[in-house]
């Protein structure tokens, strides 16, 4: 301690100074927390903005789905097709070494013409 008192006197107004920021500080937050309009406001950004987050994700993972989906059907129809051609060339080949079936439906269809053409002769 110094003999004029100035030593006590600067401590205790940098103490009051600490404590007003202090206070300062203490008054802004219950400021804050009693604005009920500003934290409802910011409830319903960050509310929004979660949203829009999983919204995001959603499509993203929507598309994924999507893709997957259209690569498999085309595998699908690419192997349906295969199958299909495969079996007309294997009915072309069939064909091709036992011709009988296709003569007999032939002359069938020929027979039916003649007898539609004779009855149709007869009525007029």
């Amino acid at each position: 301690m110094t003999g004029n008192g100035t030593g006590d006197t600067e401590a205790l107004r940098e103490e009051i100074r600490r404590t007003r920021v202090e206070l300062g500080e203490t008054m802004e937050a219950l400021a804050a927390k009693a604005d009920v309009k500003a934290r409802l406001k910011e409830s319903a950004e960050q509310a929004k903005e979660r949203m829009r987050e999983q919204a995001a994700q959603t499509v993203a993972r929507v598309r994924g789905q999507a893709a997957r989906g259209a690569g498999m059907a085309r595998a699908q129809a690419y192997e349906k097709g295969e199958l299909v051609r495969a079996q007309a060339y294997d009915k072309g080949e069939s064909m091709r070494r036992n011709p009988v079936p296709w003569a007999a439906i032939a002359a069938g269809a020929v027979a039916t013409v003649v007898v539609l053409m004779i009855v149709r002769g007869r009525r007029r």
